[in-house]
């Protein structure tokens, strides 16, 4: 079949949204005065209450973009989610919006946490800081379990959604492989690395080079799909609007 390029209202509305997720992921990150690691410890409130409102502001912006890269999958599937690349593209948006709101609670956690632990530690010893700090230690636990189980649901996705823009070629394959190699990588350092918060950092901003990349892409190229589909679609508008008329004129 035969590929022809839309470039539309959605298109543009997708590829804004990709680009949109990557300046809120990675300013949010690159402008905090302070940086939680993948556990809350001692440490990390006197950091932040050095510049509180700050910190807060920037973890506001940085969970957003989480979330609008959750709307840029949504967008992206409701153009591509037909037959036949609806079978890859749809599981491998959906396994990568759960991986992106599964990383976007756990940050609400270290935001929420972050700043009231401000606020609960604050004139305390070193002792009762520390004290504080263990009494939250099994929420700790379940919020690193959220990020390293967000961090793989995203590889399985963008594994997918990878194979699915190469098979069809919805956009240019370098991306599709891009998409693919990006999955593979964050799945392997998390499940197969122990300890590995440090090795991962660098996927963090890889995902959002990815994510400009893609938003570039679709606003220049468009979103590549079969002619004979987008023929079918067509036809079916004009049937709908055909039957619209006839019931216009019955009533």
């Amino acid at each position: 079949m035969m590929n022809i390029m839309i470039k539309d209202f959605e298109t543009k509305f997708t590829g804004w949204s990709f680009i949109l997720a990557a300046l809120l992921l990675w300013l949010g990150w690159a402008l905090s005065p302070h940086h939680i690691g993948e556990y809350i410890v001692a440490a990390d409130f006197e950091a932040i209450g050095e510049n509180v409102w700050t910190w807060i502001w920037m973890y506001r912006i940085h969970i957003f973009g989480w979330v609008t890269m959750a709307i840029a999958l949504f967008a992206l599937v409701s153009v591509t989610a037909r037959k036949p690349y609806r079978v890859l593209i749809l599981p491998g948006a959906g396994m990568l919006i759960v991986g992106t709101f599964t990383l976007a609670i756990a940050n609400a956690y270290f935001y929420n946490f972050g700043a009231w632990g401000v606020g609960q530690t604050m004139g305390k010893s070193a002792a009762e800081i520390q004290t504080f700090v263990n009494d939250i230690l099994y929420t700790n636990q379940y919020v690193t379990c959220f990020i390293r189980f967000g961090r793989v649901f995203s590889g399985v996705g963008l594994v997918l959604l990878g194979y699915g823009l190469i098979r069809w070629h919805i956009v240019a394959k370098w991306l599709g492989w891009f998409t693919v190699l990006l999955g593979l990588a964050a799945m392997g350092i998390v499940m197969g690395i122990p300890d590995n918060y440090e090795i991962y950092k660098p996927l963090f901003h890889i995902k959002v080079i990815w994510l400009i990349t893609m938003g570039v892409i679709i606003l220049i190229n468009g979103i590549h799909l079969p002619k004979m589909r987008a023929n079918h679609c067509l036809l079916k508008q004009l049937i709908f609007l055909f039957i619209l008329k006839k019931s216009h004129f019955v009533f």
